[in-house]
């Protein structure tokens, strides 16, 4: 027997039982992990189980959506977009889908649940895929929930993690999953390989980015047409890892301060994260909802100021949105501020909205940009921490409220990383308590006080902004989601009608779609 040969034979050997040691292993996967539980549910979720109020939840948030992308649509830099990439409405699903969720983004005027500003992929997703598979209503609205549980919930599992709110755009990726394979009506083995897949290489934003280019327009585009390529090859038959979420190699492992992966399947079918939903009234980021909510209602009371009336603004506010605003105030100088970093500023929206009365996604463009009284106010206003509501930010559910209680004690170092010894002093120890978010609230709350410089003081307070989640947007979401359609311009025939969509047939909702678009 000649060296050559021997060789050969010792390294099949040597590969054969490499193969015998590691085969059990490779063959044998986890037999329940929580992606696997998520997707079986997830895929077998039919109408009959969602109580009326999540359903009621989710046409509001279909119709408020369509408002957040009608308003990037008529901004210049949407226009910019649809002209790279389309219109929409247009023929393949796929890429409708992600423009669907590039428009409806990135000018903050999403709505957020806990976890995640999810309807930028869980309505975008749907809306095209029910159109192009001509699904009737409530198929539409089932698929909007399967896709807020799946994203809400894998968001969670992260949210005591370096990334939050819109730079967590890994909610995309499982909310455009989960969208279009229910409308496709997919099962689910494919729907735990598509989730597999895309959590593949999960999208993290570089900050800079973010804050500083145009890039911001692709914060909800590029995780969807990542999403939409893993459901193609899950179709096709190429498989993904059913442990990524929780593996010590996975997505927690590094997207995750605290890791809970319990919070995927936590209480599938009775613990429902659609409840949780905020309603954007305003464009911009943290706080800024009840900032302006205040100013708005002292402007009521003063009239139309002059800069030279006021002599100072304070905006008191929890510690996110300090945090927020602070990285913001970085990038923002005036009218040429880019702005990614604008929609995060808390100054120039008070001031505008103590100048005219409210405030819209058209003051975040020329003319109205490039008012000098706007700015010359802007710069009067002084931000401030207020304890009390950091200690009711964190009290309520969203956004961190309820990771921090399903994390107890081991939410320490990520609430230290946050703010300090102080932070973790001031909320203490928070212990879950089985709750199941039919009374959900989101305390992201602000104080404004202007000072006139003829001697009197104006204070507006507010803990729960117009539209979050809380008592008041529980009874009258419908109403206000539809004034929020008709200020952007939608048709009220339209709005009028969104009550009906879990009625609607098939030819119904896609002139429902039409409508909503193409007016």
């Amino acid at each position: 027997m000649t060296a050559a040969v021997l060789s050969e034979r010792v390294a099949r050997a040597l590969c054969e039982q490499w193969e015998q040691q590691t085969r059990p292993a490779r063959s044998r996967p986890p037999s329940d992990t929580p992606l696997r539980e998520l997707s079986h549910w997830a895929a077998n979720l039919r109408p009959e189980h969602i109580p009326c109020r999540v359903l009621k939840l989710a046409a509001s948030q279909v119709l408020s959506q369509i408002a957040s992308i009608r308003a990037g649509l008529e901004h210049p830099l949407g226009r910019r977009l649809v002209a790279a990439f389309g219109h929409p409405m247009q023929r393949d699903p796929r890429a409708a889908a992600s423009v669907f969720a590039a428009l409806g983004s990135w000018l903050n005027l999403d709505d957020t649940a806990y976890a995640g500003h999810l309807s930028n992929s869980t309505v975008a997703v749907p809306l095209a895929f029910a159109y192009a598979r001509q699904l009737d209503g409530l198929s539409l609205l089932t698929a909007v929930v399967a896709a807020n549980e799946c994203a809400a919930r894998i968001t969670a599992s992260a949210t005591l993690g370096p990334l939050r709110g819109q730079s967590a755009v890994h909610t995309h990726l499982a909310g455009a999953v989960a969208g279009r394979l229910h409308c496709d009506r997919a099962p689910a083995d494919q729907w735990e390989n598509a989730l597999g897949l895309a959590f593949a290489m999960p999208n993290w934003p570089l900050m800079r980015a973010f804050l500083a280019s145009d890039a911001r327009l692709f914060n909800t585009f590029t995780p969807v047409r990542t999403a939409m390529d893993a459901c193609d090859a899950a179709a096709a038959g190429l498989r993904g890892a059913p442990d990524i979420i929780e593996h010590q190699d996975g997505f927690l492992a590094r997207f995750a301060t605290v890791p809970l992966p319990q919070a995927v399947a936590k209480g599938l079918g009775s613990r429902w994260h659609t409840d949780t939903l905020s309603f954007k009234m305003h464009p911009g980021g943290p706080g800024i909802d009840a900032a302006v909510d205040c100013a708005a209602d002292i402007h009521r009371e003063l009239g139309p100021l002059r800069p030279d009336d006021v002599q100072e603004i304070v905006v008191e506010a929890s510690l996110y949105t300090l945090f927020a605003g602070e990285r913001a105030a970085r990038y923002v100088d005036g009218p040429g501020s880019p702005l990614g970093a604008l929609v995060l500023d808390v100054p120039y929206p008070v001031a505008t909205t103590l100048l005219t009365g409210e405030f819209s996604v058209d003051d975040f463009s020329s003319p109205h940009l490039d008012d000098p009284a706007r700015w010359t106010l802007a710069r009067r206003v002084r931000l401030e921490h207020d304890t009390a509501m950091t200690r009711e930010l964190f009290l309520s559910d969203a956004p961190f409220g309820e990771a921090v209680r399903e994390a107890g004690p081991l939410a320490t170092p990520w609430l230290r990383g946050f703010g300090g010894d102080a932070l973790v002093d001031l909320v203490g120890t928070l212990e879950a308590d089985g709750r199941d978010f039919s009374r959900s609230t989101k305390a992201t709350g602000a104080r404004v006080t202007v000072r006139l410089t003829d001697g009197r003081t104006v204070t507006r307070s507010r803990l729960i902004p117009v539209g979050a989640a809380g008592p008041d947007t529980r009874v009258r979401h419908s109403e206000m989601v539809q004034e929020k359609f008709l200020s952007v311009g939608g048709p009220r025939r339209v709005a009028d009608t969104v009550g009906r969509l879990h009625r609607m047939r098939p030819r119904g909702v896609r002139r429902w779609i039409e409508a909503a678009f193409l007016d």
